[in-house]
């Protein structure tokens, strides 16, 4: 680990006057907890007998989450449906202190709900309720006009792009042309699937399915030592240059992540966590903790440790997690024992 403890908190005493705006499709995660005693009658599967429901942002939605939870400033720009979900979903980014302003409801369109099915801390199934509307050309307009002004407040950006709609090419490039002028970072979290001019971005976090899949390159399996791993290098020249990226984080799992810089050799840093109980929103932590520390003035370095840090919080929490300052800062002082 090469970031001390003082420039941790040197950094993340700043993160409060850093605003990040996360364009991309907001959805809400809902989470089902039970137990299992028997197994159903009707079909070889698990009974669950229900003791708790509870609801969070997930998406976009939780990167913001995860930047309020750092203590930075947190917008989200994205579209939700005149819906129960969307009411839930925005009061519970209102109830965050995420500013909503750019999350537009529309009548007809259906807010996206992932509801996940959890008994004796394993999950059991996930239920999709996910009916893409396409946006008219006056929503498309209104959207990009409010977008506009929330890039002139903003210190950092994150595109969320899962493919659902919310990211055209139309507000890449608004995105960009205005970063760019203003000189802030841009982060992108990128989907397989959905191809996209992005130019320009200051770093993408993908992990290693998603690296792959975008790169076009079949994955031999990783090696041991992701430095000696020939297909992942390549791979990762590979996006630097599809993205035109100054920075590239792809995310290894539990072999922490590997680095990769314009004109500079590749590093790896190792995985921070101590314990595993669930890697849902993992990835989300990773981006809104890089693109925050960048804002805050860190090198590339200093924010990918950061990230994994705070993600070897999360992942030992169940369900979509975040970490605060105190959680990231205390890990590190565990990790140096």
């Amino acid at each position: 680990m090469n970031i001390t403890q003082k420039r941790a908190l040197q950094l993340l005493r700043k993160f409060s006057r850093r605003r990040v705006l996360v364009v991309g499709d907001l959805m809400l995660d809902r989470y089902v907890y039970g137990t299992v005693s028997r197994i159903s009658p009707e079909a070889p599967v698990p009974v669950v007998k229900v003791v708790q429901e509870t609801s969070m942002p997930g998406g976009a939605s939780n990167v913001a989450c995860n930047v309020r939870a750092l203590h930075g400033k947190a917008a989200v720009a994205g579209m939700l449906g005149k819906d129960a979900a969307g009411v839930e979903l925005r009061w519970l980014l209102t109830d965050s202190e995420v500013d909503v302003e750019c999350a537009m409801m529309f009548a007809g369109a259906g807010t996206i709900v992932k509801e996940r099915i959890i008994a004796e801390r394993q999950q059991v199934v996930r239920v999709d309720f996910d009916r893409i509307t396409d946006w008219s050309p006056r929503q498309s307009e209104k959207f990009r006009a409010l977008l506009a002004v929330e890039l002139g407040r903003a210190d950092g950006v994150v595109i969320e792009d899962y493919g659902k709609g919310a990211v055209t090419q139309e507000v890449v490039d608004l995105i960009l042309a205005t970063a760019a002028k203003r000189k802030i970072p841009v982060g992108l979290d990128p989907k397989e699937g959905h191809e996209l001019d992005m130019k320009g971005i200051t770093i993408a976090t993908p992990n290693r399915k998603e690296a792959f899949a975008i790169a076009g390159v079949v994955d031999p399996g990783a090696k041991e030592d992701p430095l000696a791993d020939k297909a992942l290098r390549k791979v990762g020249e590979t996006l630097l240059e599809k993205w035109g990226a100054e920075n590239l984080a792809i995310t290894l799992g539990p072999q922490g992540m590997f680095l990769a810089t314009r004109g500079r050799p590749p590093r790896h840093v190792p995985t921070r966590a101590r314990e595993v109980f669930d890697v849902s929103g993992a990835g989300d932590t990773v981006i809104a903790a890089c693109v925050t520390a960048l804002a805050a003035g860190a090198d590339f370095l200093e924010a990918a440790e950061l990230a994994n840090i705070a993600a070897g919080v999360v992942v030992g929490k169940l369900g979509t997690a975040s970490c605060t300052p105190d959680e990231l800062l205390n890990h590190m002082k565990s990790l140096r024992k």
